[in-house]
């Protein structure tokens, strides 16, 4: 069995979004002063505080006067927040990522409901606290006895509300194909496939770069705490994630044809986040995007059983002919 996110977007009733927006509210900032008082506890006494000092915090915290209304939503997507900062931290001290970040308003909200929070029922989804079922548009079924474990409910800065369910599934492994591919990663082309084929890079933010550069010039010249800059911050929102689903369905549906077609697919390691700070390079790479198709063609030839092989970086591959594996030197 496999772990499988199925996202929808869904319209909430002015009940259920007051609700949501309450409980995305309550979470953003449980995990603000959580992270105050890690942040606090490390500079000031060199105590490393973790996720059971968090959860009692937050006990703690439920019994001010001042933040009564933390008792107003269900408790589950708090803990959840708590945790995921846990998680946070954890990666930042192995070193698999920055140190984490405050949350903002403006960047939408999310909160997380594992099953004591919400029930499924004929179908439908019933999160705490909430008498109406989800009005979700199932773009497609969910697997056919298939019960979500975690639901997560997202609000985005372009104001669309989405639901992402992980169920179990049992994932068919594809026929067994002849056919092995190596692929080169580029900017021109997206990528370079060893039997010769070349993918062209969509360029989405190029194509959409004139009109999100007239929406956040517009966005500049609106007075700070305005209604008009509160609009004109919404339509700069809306572009990006026109970029950010062209995009998407894009690798998607790349990533999905070659895991099909091919039994074995290398590709070279690189180290995006080293090529990204050269500022010449930065957008062309950012743009194509190369870490996402890497991390879906990973996944997906697990999910299949295909084999994924990745190639090390200082591997001379450029360099080795391909017929007989002689190594060119640089003065030849």
């Amino acid at each position: 069995m496999t772990q499988k996110a199925f996202k929808y977007r869904f319209y909430p009733t002015s009940e259920q979004e007051t609700l949501l927006r309450r409980t995305m509210g309550c979470a953003r900032l449980v995990y603000n002063r959580a992270l105050a008082a890690r942040t606090e506890a490390w500079y000031e006494r060199h105590e490393r505080v973790g996720y059971e000092k968090t959860s009692l915090l937050l006990t703690s915290w439920k019994k001010q006067e001042d933040l009564q209304f933390l008792n107003e939503v269900s408790s589950v997507p708090l803990q959840q927040g708590l945790r995921h900062l846990q998680t946070a931290f954890t990666n930042f001290f192995a070193g698999r990522a920055k140190y984490p970040n405050f949350k903002k308003k403006h960047h939408g909200g999310n909160a997380e409901f594992t099953k004591a929070a919400f029930k499924w029922k004929d179908g439908k989804v019933f999160l705490a606290k909430c008498a109406q079922p989800l009005d979700i548009r199932w773009s497609r079924q969910l697997p056919e006895s298939a019960e979500p474990s975690t639901i997560t409910v997202k609000l985005s800065p372009s104001r669309r509300w989405t639901v992402s369910m992980l169920v179990d599934e049992g994932i068919e492994t594809l026929p067994e194909s002849p056919n092995q591919i190596g692929l080169d990663l580029g900017i021109t082309s997206l990528i370079a496939l060893s039997n010769g084929e070349k993918v062209a890079n969509p360029k989405v933010f190029k194509t959409k770069r004139r009109k999100l550069r007239k929406a956040q010039k517009a966005l500049s010249r609106k007075k700070k705490g305005s209604n008009n800059r509160h609009k004109a911050r919404l339509k700069v929102a809306i572009v990006h994630a026109e970029i950010s689903d062209a995009r998407n369905d894009f690798l998607h549906k790349l990533t999905t044809r070659l895991v099909r077609e091919n039994q074995t697919i290398a590709v070279e390691d690189l180290s995006v986040k080293n090529m990204v700070k050269n500022r010449k390079l930065a957008m062309p790479i950012s743009d194509a995007s190369w870490g996402e198709l890497v991390r879906q063609l990973e996944y997906k030839c697990d999910w299949y059983g295909r084999k994924f092989v990745k190639i090390d970086r200082w591997f001379p591959s450029s360099k080795r002919c391909g017929n007989c594996g002689h190594i060119v030197d640089n003065g030849t």
